[in-house]
Parts: structure tokens; C-alpha cells; sequence
């Protein structure tokens, strides 16, 4: 790989923390048992989703401006910068969230994620400046893949935190100051290991120079508007990708909130996220060489079919007997989920990409992020608000089902070889 390459595969490894640790697992036990306590289990896990869904809401409504913005010269580095900075401060503030202070931990954690996906849609439009067509399915799978594995390590140092100290009668199946380390840890890691990114990763493909360039990135933004409804595969590929990529991640962001729900203790559903890390980083290597014999539309299929499967797993998990039977089965959902995360988003990454103009990436991953992001207000709400009205969260995780079926129908119709 070249340093580009391998730079920007770092930067996987740098914000991977921020979703293991913030959104996937400690931050949601934190919320429900220390900064939501006294909430209703099923009121706490639908504010969660909602402030989730806000999260993307916010940044559906940037990001066509700021994507056409960044293609001119130099600004797709000044943005990713800007928002990489403010969402590492906001991580660290975090740490100051006091017991029942559920509005501030909510408020922080919104501009904390938004900033993340900020920075993502850069990150992800910077694969056409890093490395050629041939090699992008390799590339974004090891992004994927060393991202998993690589927040392994501050993960581990959260997890030795909780065990090491113990949390005090009353206060919550978490210890509140180990949450607190953990969240700060996620800053330091998130910036120390993004630096290789800055540093060595440079915009090759660019639009020329103007002289008014925010005023001209409206004009080219209503011109790529009218360029990815006249190509077909661009926009029947962007449509699918909203559905199933919907069910994908309102599963990694409510899974543990489920499980929570669910009785299963804080440790057990930290161990099941660590073991999704560690069988994600050689399945993610596995789907980028299965790239290379197999057609990415046919893994992309594979990757929903084993969502569909997971999704009726959980739904049916509720009714088994016993804590240990649910706690093993979640093990057993943490294991196929493990196998098909980091492909089917890799490879949704690196199909798109090669189906863009390389000098206005930066403009397409911002609608690329528009449809991930529109589907990430869509199906927390649709937990929440099925889980609320049905009074328990197992009818919010089923109405996730049909995201996947309906992103699957629309896939057909890609045209892989157009």
C-alpha cells in the first residue's frame, strides 16, 4: 500500500473508537443507567433513538452544501479538519455528564455524532484522492477491517476501567467514572490516530478555482441534483443503499439499548460488542478478496440476506425462558454480525465510488451520506416509536425487517456492468 493508502485506512482505526465505545456500547448503558435514571426503560431507549435520528437529521442538512464546497482545491481538508477537532472536544465534554443529567448528556452526544459523520463524509469522498478504481474494494474493506480491530485496544482500556472499579450501590450497572475515562480515552484516540490523515493525505481530484465558491457550490449542487436523477445506476443504487443500510445501522446503534432491555448484564453486552470487533476484522479482509471472484451486487445480497436472519433472531428473542438462553443468543447475534457489518459497508463504500466522477467525490459522498444519513433518522424512530406504542422494543426491532427486504428489491435493479 502507498502512504496515502495507509494513512487513510489510520483514520478507519481513529473514529472506529468513537462507534464502539460512544454509540454502540458504553454511552448507551451510561445514558440508561446513569444519565436517564428514573426514566422508563422503554421511554430512556426511545430518546436514545430519537436523539440519534437528530443527530442525522442535522447533518441531511449540510452535508450537499458542504460536499459541494469541499470538491474546490484545498477545502475537503479544511473541512474534515473542522469537523474532526469539534467533535473530539465534544467526546471529551462528555466525561461531564453528571447522574440524571440526561438533556446535557443528550445535547453533547448529538454534536459529538454529527461531528463525527461530518467528518466521515470527507473521510469517505477522499478514497478517489487515495488510491485508483482497481484497488478500492481492497482498500475500503481494510479500512473497515483495521478499524474494527484497532479499537480493539482503547475498548480494552475501557473495559479494564469497568472491572477495575466498582460501581457504587444504586448508581447503575456501569461505574460512572470508568464511563467518564472511557469517554475522554475516545477523544486522545480519535485525534492521535487521525494525525497520520492529516498529515500525508492530500486532494488529487479537484474542480477549478472561483472567485465566489460558496455561492457557485449551490449552482453545481442543483446540477448534480439533475445529474444523479438522469443516471440510473447512481441513483437506483443510492436508493437501495438507504434501505439497507437503514436496518444496518439502527441495529449497531440499538443493539445494546435492546439488550439492556432485555436484563442482560452491562459486562456481558461489552464482551458480545468486543467479540463483534474481533470477527469483524478478518471477515472484512474476507469480503474484499471475495471482491475479486465474486460480483460486489451478489456480496452485497449475501451481507442483507445474513441481516434478515439476525433481525428475526432478535425479534424472537424476548420469548426463550431464561437470562442465560437470551445471553447466549444475543452472543450468537453478536457473531453474525460480526461476519457481514464491515463488508456491507465497505463494499456499498467502494461500488459507489467507482461510479462517480473522481474530481466532484466529495459532492456525491455528500449525497451518498444524505441517503445513509436520512436512513439513520428513519430507523431509530421506527424502534422508538413501534417500541413505544407496542410498550416493549422487540416490535420496534422487528419493524426494522422490511428495510432490508425493500433495499434488497431495488438492488436487483443495479446494473453492475453499465
Amino acid at each position: 500500500m502507498t502512504r496515502a493508502e495507509k494513512s487513510w485506512i489510520m483514520y478507519d482505526v481513529a473514529n472506529s473508537a468513537f462507534v464502539l465505545i460512544v454509540v454502540t456500547t458504553v454511552m448507551p448503558i451510561f445514558f440508561k443507567e446513569i444519565a436517564a435514571r428514573g426514566i422508563a426503560p422503554a421511554v430512556s431507549t426511545a430518546w436514545w433513538g430519537y436523539a440519534n435520528s437528530l443527530s442525522s437529521a442535522i447533518l441531511v442538512g449540510m452535508a450537499p452544501v458542504m460536499g459541494a464546497f469541499a470538491d474546490y482545491q484545498g477545502w475537503k481538508k479544511r473541512l474534515f479538519a473542522g469537523f474532526l477537532l469539534t467533535g473530539v472536544m465534544a467526546t471529551a465534554l462528555l466525561a461531564f455528564t453528571g447522574h440524571g443529567a440526561w438533556l446535557f448528556c443528550l445535547a453533547v452526544f448529538v454534536v459529538a455524532r454529527t461531528c463525527w459523520s461530518g467528518a466521515n463524509v470527507f473521510y469517505d469522498a477522499f478514497i478517489t484522492d487515495v488510491t485508483e478504481p482497481g484497488r478500492m474494494d481492497r482498500i475500503s474493506t481494510a479500512g473497515y477491517a483495521w478499524g474494527y480491530i484497532g479499537s480493539v485496544i482503547p475498548f480494552l482500556m475501557v473495559i479494564a476501567l469497568i472491572l477495575g472499579l466498582k460501581s457504587p450501590a444504586g448508581t447503575g450497572a456501569i461505574p460512572a467514572e470508568a464511563a467518564r475515562a472511557g469517554f475522554v480515552i475516545t477523544a486522545l484516540w480519535w485525534l492521535i490516530f487521525s494525525l497520520p490523515m492529516l498529515r500525508s493525505v492530500r486532494q488529487r481530484h479537484f474542480c477549478p478555482p472561483v472567485p465566489h465558491p460558496l455561492r457557485e457550490s449551490f449552482g453545481r449542487l442543483c446540477s448534480t441534483l439533475r445529474q444523479i436523477r438522469s443516471q440510473r445506476n447512481v441513483f437506483t443504487f443510492l436508493l437501495a443503499y438507504f434501505f439497507y443500510i437503514d436496518g444496518v445501522d439502527t441495529i449497531i446503534v440499538m443493539s445494546v439499548a435492546y439488550g439492556v432491555d432485555l436484563g442482560l448484564g452491562a459486562t456481558s453486552l461489552i464482551l458480545a460488542i468486543l467479540t463483534i470487533q474481533i470477527v469483524a476484522f478478518p471477515c472484512s479482509l474476507l469480503w474484499g478478496r471475495l471482491s475479486d471472484s465474486f460480483s460486489v451486487k451478489l456480496l452485497l445480497q449475501a451481507g442483507i440476506a445474513v441481516y434478515v436472519l439476525i433481525t428475526l433472531i432478535a425479534f424472537l428473542l424476548p420469548s426463550l425462558p431464561t437470562l442465560q438462553a437470551k445471553t447466549a443468543v444475543f452472543w450468537l447475534l453478536a457473531i453474525l454480525v460480526g461476519t457481514s457489518m464491515g463488508g456491507i459497508q465497505a463494499l456499498s463504500r467502494s461500488f459507489f465510488g467507482r461510479l462517480i466522477p473522481a474530481e466532484r467525490s466529495a459532492e456525491f459522498f455528500g449525497f451518498y451520506n444524505i441517503f445513509g444519513k436520512c436512513a439513520a433518522i428513519a430507523g431509530p424512530l421506527l424502534v422508538g416509536i413501534f417500541g413505544q406504542l407496542a410498550g416493549h422494543s422487540r416490535y420496534g426491532v422487528l419493524s426494522i425487517l422490511v428495510l432490508f427486504v425493500v433495499g434488497s428489491l431495488i438492488l436487483m435493479q443495479v446494473d453492475e456492468h453499465a
